[in-house]
């Protein structure tokens, strides 16, 4: 089990939290989009949070700036958190808009806002998991869209939900967090999601 464990970090890793999250909002949600918009709107989604993403993560790594794509440092965290805010930002403005896909506007948001504090305790030098704070919104989004939409999710939130220890396990095991860190991301990703919940559901 102890070899497995780290896959669970690749599987979940936050980078791809966006583009779960939207094929939970496309496969469980009430949406109007015919499947080749869907397809757009997921491509549009999979460069600005993972391409572009990846791509300032690999010139950071080539220029000694990070020293993996896990960027376990505290010092290291701070410029690809600005830029995943700023990105998140601009996916926002321009193409996940309040009006048009309010259900993913406020998963992005709260997204944003658990990025922000993650940002804000890095001054502190404080680190929190990342991989929980992803794993986390993404499980209280799906729970949300099941309410939402009157759909029963019970296996999906059941497999999240175990997702979440593994993940959980899976970081103290690759010895990249503590206890408190790893309940700090936990709480990061969760509390923003279930305030925005009231914009919504």
């Amino acid at each position: 089990m102890r070899k497995i464990l780290p896959l669970f970090s690749y599987v979940f890793h936050p980078v791809f939290i966006p583009v779960l999250g939207t094929l939970a909002y496309f496969f469980w949600g009430k949406n109007y989009f015919e499947p080749a918009q869907q397809v757009l709107i997921l491509l549009q989604i999979v460069i600005i949070t993972i391409l572009i993403p990846m791509a300032f993560l690999y010139l950071l790594k080539t220029l000694g700036k990070v020293d993996s794509f896990m960027v376990s440092d505290l010092s290291q965290r701070k410029v690809p958190l600005v830029i995943q805010v700023i990105l998140m930002v601009i996916l926002l403005r321009q193409s996940i808009t309040i009006d048009r896909i309010p259900e993913l506007f406020f998963f992005f948001a709260g997204g944003i806002a658990s990025a922000l504090l993650t940002l804000i305790l890095l001054f502190a030098k404080i680190k929190a998991s990342l991989h929980m704070m992803g794993i986390s919104a993404l499980t209280v989004f799906t729970m949300a869209l099941s309410i939402y939409n009157q759909v029963n999710l019970i296996n999906v939130i059941a497999i999240l939900l175990l997702a979440n220890g593994l993940v959980a396990a899976s970081r103290l095991e690759m010895k990249a967090h503590t206890g408190t860190e790893l309940v700090i991301g936990f709480l990061f990703g969760v509390l923003p999601q279930l305030l925005l919940l009231y914009c919504w559901l």
